[in-house]
Formats: structure tokens, C-alpha cells, sequence
């Protein structure tokens, strides 16, 4: 599975974006897809998950409330809708695919396939 992720920018604290992320070569199908999140300096963290099969999400405790995660079976894409974003959601934002269970999908070594990342910055 090749994955792109892309809708990362600038914006103000309180405002929003949507990341998304298409996959190539085969389907979501089978997969879990999640988004991660490295600010400088920092390690890689877990932010929301999306089983493609049944739809069952999962968020980190600083994103719930804010983040949404949705799919298209159409277009093979994962959304990641941040609002009231905060400075420190900043960070470059990696999607990827796995197929964890439910006690590792907020491990990153769950997922076996990645994309480049795309660039989130939160100013205040």
C-alpha cells in the first residue's frame, strides 16, 4: 500500500484543517488506517484510528472532542478533520496503514506502511 498524505498548513490556534490520506497500489481494505504526529523534538505520537471494516475509531485523550477521522470507500481516503487546533497539535502529520488489534492501534509499530507526512503548524 503507497500512501500520500496531504492538506497539512499554517493556521491560527482555534482554526481547523483537513488532512487526508489516499492509498495506492491496493485498498484500505482489510487495513486500519491511523494518523501519528512527531512535533521537533519530540516522539512520534499516536493521534486517531480508523478500522476500514466497521468504522470503529480511536483518538488520543489530547485530540478527543476536537479531531474527527473519517473514510471514503470511494476514493480509498482517510480524512483527519482537526479543529480548535491548539500550538501544540503542531507537528507533521503521518498517516498510516496496520492491521493491530485493538490493545496496539495506538503503537506505531502496529503499522506497517507510512506516508511522507504533511506539515501542521499552529500559531498563537
Amino acid at each position: 500500500v503507497q500512501l500520500q498524505a496531504y492538506g497539512g498548513g499554517l493556521v491560527q490556534a482555534g482554526g481547523c484543517l483537513r488532512l487526508s490520506c489516499a492509498a495506492s497500489g491496493r485498498t484500505f481494505s482489510g487495513y486500519t488506517a491511523g494518523w501519528f504526529r512527531q512535533a521537533p523534538g519530540k516522539e512520534r505520537e499516536f493521534v486517531a484510528a480508523i478500522r476500514w471494516s466497521g468504522g470503529n475509531t480511536y483518538f488520543a485523550d489530547t485530540v478527543k472532542g476536537r479531531f474527527t477521522i473519517s473514510r471514503d470507500y470511494a476514493k480509498n481516503t482517510v480524512y483527519l478533520q482537526m479543529n480548535s487546533l491548539k500550538p501544540e497539535d503542531t507537528g507533521v502529520y503521518y498517516c498510516a496503514a496496520g492491521r493491530p488489534i485493538a490493545s496496539t492501534v495506538r503503537a506505531h509499530v502496529s503499522y506497517g506502511y507510512w506516508g511522507q507526512g504533511t506539515l501542521v503548524t499552529v500559531s498563537s
